[in-house]
């Protein structure tokens, strides 16, 4: 089995926190969004997996090497490939052609979720759906009696189904996926100006595949700041029981913390009141504050916050009083001048 993850968007909507780090690699619960996926991605298809390919923009040999180590971690190997133009989903993928062979599932890596199945591999593939309520946002599949699909709606304006396809799928054979991909680019077949996965799907179906469905319970997105803090709220939930214990690097003095929270390594809090629902990335200080369902990334100095539904990124400086911030890398935020 591999997974392949295309992620070459910046993710504009969460700037100023993608400005210097791609989108999934945010961390959240203490771990980068792209990390939790294909771990939870591993646990569904419950068997091992061969290859992850992640397929980015101009990130840089760190974000690279993170990425190589994450797959490593897995016990896969990890392979580098690079989409230059935003030119659809389809064409993400094909950027990824080498490593398109056999039994794949293909992930994008904006989203996170919860599902509690095993993958039935003997389907010529399985598309994950969640129920939402405004389906004109999304792409949407609708079904036949027996369940299995028989449309692909890209963002339908009038309503055809409330099945948001999520943005993972499973193909028993990639080559045959590979060739509708091929054959929709050659002749530059597009929707809205890009190649879409959705046309080579439309495709697959049309010529007999049985596309069955990959429900979850929970369907988390990483899309702007609101979000991204809700999903860090909700996975420091989910893993509550793992949140419990703090390393034995951290120096929490007169302090009252209200689980679950993700304390980082060499993390520093004194006189302060922290969570529910924060986490703290690795040598950040607090001081002097009362944080709750926030993201605060590594390397970051708050002093006097009162904080709520915030984000705030690395090597930042906080001073000050306010409840709700989005607060990028490199940031000094200074209420009291120390003058």
């Amino acid at each position: 089995m591999k997974i392949i993850v295309p992620m070459a968007g910046r993710g504009s909507r969460l700037r100023p926190h993608t400005l210097t780090v791609p989108k999934p690699l945010i961390p959240i619960g203490g771990k980068p969004i792209v990390q939790r996926l294909v771990e939870d991605i591993a646990k569904v298809a419950n068997q091992p997996i061969e290859e992850i390919a992640f397929i980015i923009g101009d990130f840089g040999p760190e974000v690279e090497a993170s990425l190589i180590k994450v797959a490593e971690n897995l016990g896969a190997k990890g392979s580098i490939y690079a989409q230059t133009e935003p030119l659809g989903t389809a064409h993400a993928i094909n950027c990824a052609k080498e490593s398109m062979t056999g039994p794949v599932i293909i992930a994008f890596a904006d989203t996170l979720f919860r599902a509690d199945f095993h993958l039935d591999t003997n389907a010529d593939g399985v598309i994950w759906v969640k129920k939402v309520e405004d389906p004109s946002a999304f792409g949407v599949v609708k079904l036949d009696d027996y369940g299995f699909i028989t449309d692909f709606v890209e963002k339908p304006k009038e309503f055809v189904s409330d099945l948001a396809i999520i943005g993972i799928y499973y193909f028993n054979s990639a080559e045959k996926l590979m060739t509708e991909i091929d054959y929709i680019m050659e002749n530059n077949i597009t929707e809205g100006g890009e190649y879409q996965l959705t046309t080579a799907l439309e495709n697959l179906r049309a010529k007999g595949a049985k596309f069955s469905l990959g429900k979850v319970d929970d369907w988390m997105d990483c899309g702007n700041k609101n979000a991204t803090v809700e999903t860090n709220s909700k996975i420091l939930q989910y893993e509550r029981a793992n949140m419990a214990n703090f390393p034995e690097s951290a120096d929490i003095e007169n302090c009252m913390i209200i689980p679950p929270c993700f304390i980082g390594e060499n993390v520093k809090i004194l006189n302060s009141k922290i969570g529910p629902n924060v986490s703290l990335g690795n040598n950040t200080v607090v001081i002097n504050s009362n944080i709750d369902n926030s993201l605060i990334q590594e390397n970051t100095i708050i002093d006097h916050g009162n904080l709520s539904n915030s984000m705030i990124g690395n090597s930042a400086k906080y001073f000050g009083v306010a409840r709700e911030i989005s607060l990028g890398d490199y940031s000094v935020l200074d209420f009291v001048s120390k003058d």
